[in-house]
């Protein structure tokens, strides 16, 4: 590894370092993917590494936010990060859900979820954005840009995406005429061009593009 991806990954773990000074050990991050398309559900993931582990931070080159990350690069840090993580956990919520409650507290119900199903339940909760999730008495701390400047949001984020895409080849062969496994649920010019021409899908989300 590098010196200077070294140092990235070590400024990434001070949110972690913070609470284990403060004799926090059990530190899980949680991320969400999937606010933004128009077709798919929305998943979170919940990672929950050891202070032992990311003291080894050299097996976790190139973890950072998903969305910069390559696709196929994406599928190796999660596997990386499945196997070393103490648990994790994925959170989904479908379109149905998300036209009933809207995309902000599906999101947080995603998060919920993913946090639910970790097998070794956290101390403190380290979450991407400006909300806390509805989850008992545990401390929570909500970090914006967390993906970008908390570690285990990030890896939270890479095994999200890698879930998310996942479910989205698999819809691929229900609906191909929609292209989701380019668009991933997105609404590119091509996306669109289908819903014109086919209408929507079951896994469309009813409140986006109304005046298509």
């Amino acid at each position: 590894m590098k010196t200077g991806e070294l140092e990235r990954l070590k400024k990434l773990i001070r949110p972690e370092q913070l609470l284990w000074d403060k004799g926090v050990e059990l530190v899980a991050g949680v991320d969400e993917v999937g606010r933004g398309p128009m077709a798919g559900p929305v998943v979170a993931a919940a990672v929950l590494f050891s202070r032992e582990t990311l003291g080894k931070l050299e097996i976790f080159a190139g973890v950072k936010d998903s969305k910069k990350v390559p696709e196929k690069k994406r599928g190796e840090l999660a596997e990386i990060i499945m196997r070393e993580a103490v648990s994790f956990g994925v959170g989904v919520v479908d379109e149905k859900k998300i036209d009933e409650i809207n995309i902000l507290r599906a999101s947080l119900l995603a998060m919920k979820l993913a946090v639910e199903g970790l097998s070794r339940k956290p101390e403190h909760i380290l979450i991407d954005g400006p909300n806390r999730i509805d989850y008992g008495a545990y401390g929570q701390t909500p970090v914006i840009r967390g993906d970008a400047t908390c570690f285990s949001i990030a890896a939270a984020s890479v095994v999200a995406k890698v879930a998310r895409d996942k479910m989205m080849l698999e819809y691929d062969k229900i609906y191909p005429e929609y292209g989701f496994k380019q668009n991933k649920g997105y609404g590119t010019e091509k996306h669109m061009a289908a819903i014109k021409k086919f209408g929507r899908s079951r896994i469309h989300r009813k409140w986006f593009g109304k005046n298509l």
